[in-house]
Protein backbone atom coordinates (compact mmCIF):
# COMPACT_ATOMS: atom_id res chain seq x y z
CA UNK A 1 0.00 0.00 0.00
CA UNK A 2 1.24 3.48 -0.93
CA UNK A 3 2.80 5.67 2.10
CA UNK A 4 0.64 8.57 3.44
CA UNK A 5 2.94 11.14 1.52
CA UNK A 6 2.33 9.12 -1.71
CA UNK A 7 -1.74 9.82 -1.12
CA UNK A 8 -2.08 13.12 0.06
CA UNK A 9 1.47 14.98 -0.53
CA UNK A 10 2.47 18.72 -1.27
CA UNK A 11 1.59 17.93 -5.01
CA UNK A 12 -1.89 17.75 -3.51
CA UNK A 13 -2.13 20.60 -1.60
CA UNK A 14 -0.80 22.80 -4.52
CA UNK A 15 -3.68 21.50 -7.10
CA UNK A 16 -6.09 22.22 -4.41
CA UNK A 17 -5.03 25.99 -4.11
CA UNK A 18 -4.88 25.99 -7.70
CA UNK A 19 -8.28 24.41 -8.08
CA UNK A 20 -9.91 26.99 -5.33
CA UNK A 21 -8.11 29.90 -6.79
CA UNK A 22 -9.87 29.06 -10.45
CA UNK A 23 -12.80 29.05 -8.69
CA UNK A 24 -12.77 31.87 -5.94
CA UNK A 25 -10.30 34.07 -7.99
CA UNK A 26 -11.52 37.55 -5.68
CA UNK A 27 -10.37 35.44 -2.87
CA UNK A 28 -7.11 35.95 -1.31
CA UNK A 29 -5.72 32.55 -0.47
CA UNK A 30 -3.30 32.88 2.64
CA UNK A 31 -3.33 29.47 4.87
CA UNK A 32 -3.68 27.29 1.83
CA UNK A 33 -0.84 27.58 -0.21
CA UNK A 34 1.51 27.24 3.01
CA UNK A 35 0.32 23.78 3.80
CA UNK A 36 2.49 22.19 0.89
CA UNK A 37 5.70 21.45 2.84
CA UNK A 38 3.88 21.14 6.65
CA UNK A 39 2.67 17.86 6.09
CA UNK A 40 5.90 16.14 7.56
CA UNK A 41 5.38 13.14 9.34
CA UNK A 42 1.43 13.57 9.43
CA UNK A 43 -0.65 10.34 9.23
CA UNK A 44 -2.93 10.26 5.70
CA UNK A 45 -5.97 11.31 8.16
CA UNK A 46 -3.72 13.99 9.75
CA UNK A 47 -2.69 15.41 6.20
CA UNK A 48 -6.61 15.68 4.85
CA UNK A 49 -7.42 17.37 8.14
CA UNK A 50 -4.68 19.67 7.82
CA UNK A 51 -5.83 20.52 4.63
CA UNK A 52 -9.72 21.00 5.12
CA UNK A 53 -8.84 23.19 7.68
CA UNK A 54 -7.00 25.41 5.52
CA UNK A 55 -9.57 25.51 2.98
CA UNK A 56 -11.90 26.50 5.82
CA UNK A 57 -9.82 29.55 7.06
CA UNK A 58 -9.50 30.73 3.38
CA UNK A 59 -13.45 30.42 2.48
CA UNK A 60 -15.25 32.05 5.60
CA UNK A 61 -18.78 32.56 5.37
CA UNK A 62 -22.08 30.24 5.15
CA UNK A 63 -22.44 26.82 4.05
CA UNK A 64 -23.66 28.38 0.93
CA UNK A 65 -20.45 30.08 0.37
CA UNK A 66 -18.33 26.79 0.37
CA UNK A 67 -20.31 24.90 -1.45
CA UNK A 68 -21.10 27.44 -4.61
CA UNK A 69 -17.03 27.37 -4.72
CA UNK A 70 -16.88 23.91 -4.29
CA UNK A 71 -19.55 23.29 -7.17
CA UNK A 72 -17.76 25.98 -9.37
CA UNK A 73 -14.19 23.84 -8.66
CA UNK A 74 -16.10 21.08 -9.35
CA UNK A 75 -17.18 22.78 -13.18
CA UNK A 76 -13.93 24.35 -13.56
CA UNK A 77 -10.86 23.42 -15.95
CA UNK A 78 -8.31 22.79 -13.18
CA UNK A 79 -8.37 19.38 -11.78
CA UNK A 80 -10.14 18.77 -9.48
CA UNK A 81 -9.93 15.04 -8.34
CA UNK A 82 -7.51 12.07 -6.73
CA UNK A 83 -6.88 12.63 -2.65
CA UNK A 84 -7.81 16.41 -2.84
CA UNK A 85 -11.26 15.19 -2.57
CA UNK A 86 -11.07 13.75 1.18
CA UNK A 87 -10.18 17.17 2.33
CA UNK A 88 -12.83 19.20 0.33
CA UNK A 89 -16.00 16.75 1.02
CA UNK A 90 -14.29 17.30 4.73
CA UNK A 91 -14.93 20.68 4.92
CA UNK A 92 -18.59 20.76 3.00
CA UNK A 93 -19.86 18.12 5.72
CA UNK A 94 -17.95 20.50 8.51
CA UNK A 95 -19.22 23.48 7.43
CA UNK A 96 -22.71 21.95 6.97
CA UNK A 97 -22.86 20.89 10.85
CA UNK A 98 -21.79 24.02 12.10
CA UNK A 99 -24.52 25.86 10.26
CA UNK A 100 -27.03 22.97 11.87
CA UNK A 101 -29.75 23.47 9.03
CA UNK A 102 -31.91 20.85 7.31
CA UNK A 103 -30.74 22.55 4.61
CA UNK A 104 -27.40 22.39 4.93
CA UNK A 105 -27.49 18.98 6.16
CA UNK A 106 -29.52 17.91 2.59
CA UNK A 107 -26.89 19.89 0.21
CA UNK A 108 -24.12 18.50 1.68
CA UNK A 109 -25.26 14.95 1.64
CA UNK A 110 -26.34 15.05 -2.06
CA UNK A 111 -22.89 17.36 -2.58
CA UNK A 112 -20.90 14.51 -0.94
CA UNK A 113 -22.87 12.21 -3.65
CA UNK A 114 -22.30 14.19 -6.62
CA UNK A 115 -18.26 14.34 -5.85
CA UNK A 116 -17.71 10.49 -4.61
CA UNK A 117 -16.89 9.09 -7.82
CA UNK A 118 -13.78 11.32 -8.15
CA UNK A 119 -12.15 9.50 -5.09
CA UNK A 120 -14.53 9.12 -2.42
CA UNK A 121 -16.50 10.68 0.17
CA UNK A 122 -16.96 8.00 2.57
CA UNK A 123 -14.39 9.27 5.06
CA UNK A 124 -16.26 12.77 5.28
CA UNK A 125 -20.20 11.65 5.27
CA UNK A 126 -18.93 10.34 8.98
CA UNK A 127 -19.08 13.90 10.00
CA UNK A 128 -23.09 13.78 8.87
CA UNK A 129 -23.72 10.65 10.24
CA UNK A 130 -22.69 11.57 14.24
CA UNK A 131 -24.56 14.91 13.43
CA UNK A 132 -27.97 13.37 12.59
CA UNK A 133 -27.87 9.50 12.53
CA UNK A 134 -31.29 9.14 11.21
CA UNK A 135 -31.46 11.83 8.60
CA UNK A 136 -28.06 10.17 6.99
CA UNK A 137 -29.14 7.13 7.38
CA UNK A 138 -32.54 8.11 5.33
CA UNK A 139 -31.00 9.79 2.80
CA UNK A 140 -28.39 6.83 2.49
CA UNK A 141 -30.90 4.55 1.76
CA UNK A 142 -32.30 6.36 -1.06
CA UNK A 143 -28.86 6.23 -2.59
CA UNK A 144 -29.17 2.61 -2.86
CA UNK A 145 -31.38 3.31 -5.89
CA UNK A 146 -29.17 5.17 -7.31
CA UNK A 147 -27.85 5.05 -11.35
CA UNK A 148 -24.96 5.62 -10.41
CA UNK A 149 -22.06 2.66 -8.77
CA UNK A 150 -20.06 5.05 -6.76
CA UNK A 151 -23.04 6.56 -5.15
CA UNK A 152 -24.20 2.89 -4.05
CA UNK A 153 -21.50 1.80 -2.87
CA UNK A 154 -20.85 4.98 -0.72
CA UNK A 155 -24.27 4.25 1.15
CA UNK A 156 -22.66 0.77 2.30
CA UNK A 157 -19.04 1.96 2.61
CA UNK A 158 -19.82 5.20 4.37
CA UNK A 159 -22.04 3.90 6.66
CA UNK A 160 -19.76 0.85 7.83
CA UNK A 161 -19.45 0.69 11.57
CA UNK A 162 -15.67 0.07 11.24
CA UNK A 163 -14.57 2.24 8.26
CA UNK A 164 -10.48 2.04 8.31
CA UNK A 165 -8.99 5.24 7.80
CA UNK A 166 -12.39 7.18 9.20
CA UNK A 167 -13.71 8.70 12.58
CA UNK A 168 -15.67 6.15 14.88
CA UNK A 169 -20.05 6.67 14.70
CA UNK A 170 -20.83 6.06 18.31
CA UNK A 171 -24.77 5.56 16.96
CA UNK A 172 -23.98 3.45 14.53
CA UNK A 173 -22.40 0.63 17.60
CA UNK A 174 -25.00 1.24 19.77
CA UNK A 175 -28.05 1.17 17.83
CA UNK A 176 -27.79 -2.93 15.98
CA UNK A 177 -29.45 -3.03 12.85
CA UNK A 178 -29.49 0.51 12.09
CA UNK A 179 -27.79 0.27 8.73
CA UNK A 180 -29.11 -3.45 8.01
CA UNK A 181 -31.63 -1.58 5.44
CA UNK A 182 -29.01 -0.18 3.25
CA UNK A 183 -27.33 -3.69 3.14
CA UNK A 184 -31.07 -5.30 2.70
CA UNK A 185 -31.13 -2.59 -0.54
CA UNK A 186 -27.46 -3.67 -1.86
CA UNK A 187 -26.69 -7.17 -1.29
CA UNK A 188 -27.87 -8.04 -4.62
CA UNK A 189 -26.48 -5.57 -6.63
CA UNK A 190 -25.05 -5.80 -9.79
CA UNK A 191 -21.84 -3.97 -9.36
CA UNK A 192 -19.31 -6.82 -7.61
CA UNK A 193 -17.49 -2.92 -6.21
CA UNK A 194 -20.98 -2.53 -4.27
CA UNK A 195 -21.42 -6.30 -3.28
CA UNK A 196 -17.62 -6.40 -1.88
CA UNK A 197 -18.51 -3.46 0.39
CA UNK A 198 -21.72 -4.68 1.47
CA UNK A 199 -19.49 -8.32 2.29
CA UNK A 200 -17.23 -5.84 4.50
CA UNK A 201 -20.04 -3.76 6.39
CA UNK A 202 -21.68 -7.23 7.41
CA UNK A 203 -18.31 -8.62 8.47
CA UNK A 204 -17.75 -5.08 10.53
CA UNK A 205 -21.24 -5.66 12.26
CA UNK A 206 -20.11 -9.36 12.99
CA UNK A 207 -17.36 -7.96 15.98
CA UNK A 208 -20.48 -6.89 17.95
CA UNK A 209 -23.62 -8.52 16.85
CA UNK A 210 -23.25 -12.01 15.43
CA UNK A 211 -26.58 -13.17 15.76
CA UNK A 212 -28.13 -9.67 14.00
CA UNK A 213 -25.72 -10.76 11.16
CA UNK A 214 -26.05 -14.26 10.85
CA UNK A 215 -30.09 -13.55 11.01
CA UNK A 216 -29.17 -10.95 8.06
CA UNK A 217 -27.40 -13.51 6.23
CA UNK A 218 -29.63 -16.16 6.18
CA UNK A 219 -32.39 -13.72 4.70
CA UNK A 220 -30.54 -12.96 1.79
CA UNK A 221 -29.70 -16.86 1.38
CA UNK A 222 -33.51 -17.43 1.17
CA UNK A 223 -34.19 -14.82 -1.62
CA UNK A 224 -30.70 -14.86 -3.41
CA UNK A 225 -28.87 -13.92 -6.57
CA UNK A 226 -26.70 -15.62 -7.73
CA UNK A 227 -23.64 -13.59 -5.87
CA UNK A 228 -25.39 -13.98 -2.93
CA UNK A 229 -23.50 -17.31 -1.99
CA UNK A 230 -20.57 -15.78 -2.37
CA UNK A 231 -21.13 -12.11 -0.70
CA UNK A 232 -22.28 -14.36 2.16
CA UNK A 233 -19.16 -16.32 2.63
CA UNK A 234 -16.88 -13.32 2.56
CA UNK A 235 -19.40 -11.56 4.95
CA UNK A 236 -18.70 -14.05 7.43
CA UNK A 237 -15.40 -15.06 7.27
CA UNK A 238 -15.05 -13.35 11.25
CA UNK A 239 -17.42 -15.36 12.43
CA UNK A 240 -16.40 -18.91 10.81
CA UNK A 241 -12.45 -18.00 12.09
CA UNK A 242 -14.27 -17.40 15.69
CA UNK A 243 -16.28 -21.20 15.00
CA UNK A 244 -19.75 -19.37 14.98
CA UNK A 245 -22.28 -22.00 15.22
CA UNK A 246 -24.89 -20.26 13.34
CA UNK A 247 -22.23 -18.67 11.09
CA UNK A 248 -21.19 -21.95 10.50
CA UNK A 249 -24.49 -23.77 9.71
CA UNK A 250 -25.50 -21.20 7.14
CA UNK A 251 -22.56 -22.52 5.15
CA UNK A 252 -23.26 -26.20 5.60
CA UNK A 253 -20.73 -26.64 8.07
CA UNK A 254 -22.72 -28.60 10.58
CA UNK A 255 -21.71 -31.14 13.46
CA UNK A 256 -19.71 -34.00 12.15
CA UNK A 257 -18.42 -37.37 13.39
CA UNK A 258 -14.60 -37.58 13.40
CA UNK A 259 -11.23 -39.25 13.80
CA UNK A 260 -8.62 -36.23 14.25
CA UNK A 261 -4.94 -37.57 14.28
CA UNK A 262 -3.00 -34.69 15.41
CA UNK A 263 -1.38 -31.57 15.28
CA UNK A 264 1.82 -33.08 15.18
CA UNK A 265 4.94 -30.85 15.48
CA UNK A 266 7.77 -31.53 13.43
CA UNK A 267 9.75 -30.09 16.69
CA UNK A 268 9.28 -29.09 20.10
CA UNK A 269 12.02 -26.29 19.86
CA UNK A 270 11.35 -23.31 17.31
CA UNK A 271 14.20 -20.70 16.22
CA UNK A 272 13.30 -17.14 16.60
CA UNK A 273 12.65 -16.07 12.93
CA UNK A 274 12.16 -19.78 12.11
CA UNK A 275 9.14 -22.28 11.12
CA UNK A 276 6.63 -24.57 12.94
CA UNK A 277 5.65 -27.79 10.75
CA UNK A 278 2.34 -29.33 11.42
CA UNK A 279 0.54 -32.45 9.84
CA UNK A 280 -2.50 -34.14 11.16
CA UNK A 281 -5.33 -36.69 9.80
CA UNK A 282 -9.21 -36.26 9.98
CA UNK A 283 -11.08 -39.42 8.74
CA UNK A 284 -15.29 -39.28 8.55
CA UNK A 285 -16.08 -42.02 10.46
CA UNK A 286 -19.65 -41.02 10.31
CA UNK A 287 -22.51 -42.40 7.83
CA UNK A 288 -23.17 -39.23 6.09
CA UNK A 289 -20.97 -37.25 4.11
CA UNK A 290 -19.72 -34.13 6.16
CA UNK A 291 -18.57 -30.80 4.98
CA UNK A 292 -15.95 -29.57 6.60
CA UNK A 293 -13.83 -25.80 6.87
CA UNK A 294 -10.54 -26.91 8.45
CA UNK A 295 -8.49 -23.64 10.05
CA UNK A 296 -5.86 -23.95 12.39
CA UNK A 297 -5.26 -21.61 15.84
CA UNK A 298 -1.65 -20.19 16.60
CA UNK A 299 -1.59 -19.47 19.77
CA UNK A 300 1.10 -16.84 20.39
CA UNK A 301 2.55 -15.47 24.03
CA UNK A 302 2.30 -12.21 24.50
CA UNK A 303 4.85 -10.03 26.31
CA UNK A 304 2.65 -10.15 29.92
CA UNK A 305 3.17 -14.08 29.63
CA UNK A 306 -0.70 -14.80 28.40
CA UNK A 307 -1.48 -16.17 24.99
CA UNK A 308 -3.18 -14.54 22.43
CA UNK A 309 -5.11 -16.84 19.23
CA UNK A 310 -5.04 -15.82 15.39
CA UNK A 311 -6.77 -18.34 13.28
CA UNK A 312 -5.91 -19.26 9.91
CA UNK A 313 -7.55 -20.55 7.02
CA UNK A 314 -6.42 -24.20 5.93
CA UNK A 315 -9.27 -25.39 3.48
CA UNK A 316 -12.57 -26.63 3.22
CA UNK A 317 -13.61 -30.50 2.10
CA UNK A 318 -16.33 -32.94 1.52
CA UNK A 319 -15.65 -36.24 3.17
CA UNK A 320 -17.54 -39.14 2.22
CA UNK A 321 -18.11 -41.98 4.87
CA UNK A 322 -14.28 -43.59 5.86
CA UNK A 323 -12.82 -40.81 3.89
CA UNK A 324 -9.49 -39.09 5.30
CA UNK A 325 -7.75 -35.63 4.38
CA UNK A 326 -3.80 -35.25 5.27
CA UNK A 327 -3.04 -31.76 6.45
CA UNK A 328 0.26 -30.63 6.16
CA UNK A 329 1.28 -26.95 6.96
CA UNK A 330 4.21 -24.48 8.03
CA UNK A 331 3.79 -21.48 9.83
CA UNK A 332 6.81 -19.04 9.84
CA UNK A 333 7.65 -16.80 12.91
CA UNK A 334 9.89 -14.60 10.87
CA UNK A 335 9.48 -11.35 11.67
CA UNK A 336 6.64 -8.93 10.22
CA UNK A 337 5.81 -5.91 10.65
CA UNK A 338 1.95 -6.37 11.70
CA UNK A 339 2.72 -8.86 14.69
CA UNK A 340 5.52 -8.90 17.56
CA UNK A 341 6.65 -12.38 18.47
CA UNK A 342 7.74 -12.85 22.32
CA UNK A 343 9.86 -16.17 23.09
CA UNK A 344 8.04 -19.03 25.34
CA UNK A 345 5.26 -21.52 25.43
CA UNK A 346 3.29 -21.54 22.11
CA UNK A 347 0.63 -24.29 20.55
CA UNK A 348 -1.05 -24.82 17.11
CA UNK A 349 -4.69 -26.40 17.49
CA UNK A 350 -6.96 -27.65 14.42
CA UNK A 351 -10.13 -25.78 14.63
CA UNK A 352 -12.69 -28.07 12.49
CA UNK A 353 -16.33 -26.65 12.03
CA UNK A 354 -15.86 -24.41 15.02
CA UNK A 355 -14.88 -27.01 17.64
CA UNK A 356 -11.45 -26.79 18.48
CA UNK A 357 -8.66 -29.59 18.61
CA UNK A 358 -6.31 -30.44 21.59
CA UNK A 359 -3.29 -27.99 21.21
CA UNK A 360 0.21 -29.24 20.14
CA UNK A 361 2.48 -27.44 22.41
CA UNK A 362 6.11 -25.72 21.61
CA UNK A 363 8.38 -23.18 22.58
CA UNK A 364 9.69 -20.36 20.62
CA UNK A 365 13.28 -19.45 21.52
CA UNK A 366 14.39 -15.65 21.93
CA UNK A 367 16.57 -13.96 19.64
CA UNK A 368 19.63 -14.73 18.73
CA UNK A 369 21.81 -12.23 20.84
CA UNK A 370 18.65 -11.12 22.90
Amino acid sequence: MPFAEQLISDSTATALTVAVRAAAPDTALRVLPETAGRLGDLSLRERADLLRDALLADLPGGYEDLARVVRTARDGSAPFGGWLIWPVTSAVAARAVEESTDAAFDDAMALLADLTGRLTAEFAVRTLLRQDLDRAIGIATAWTGSDDVDVRRLASEGTRPYLPWAVRVPEILTRPGVTVPILDGLYRDESDYVRRSVANHLNDLSRDHPELVVATAGRWLADPATTTPGLVRHALRTLVKRGHPGALGLLGFGPASLEIDGPVLDAAQVPFGGTVRFTAAVRNVGAEQARLSIDYVVHHQKANGSQTTKTFKLTTRTLDPGEQVEISREHSFRPITTRRYYPGPHAVTLQINGVATDPATFELDAPTGA
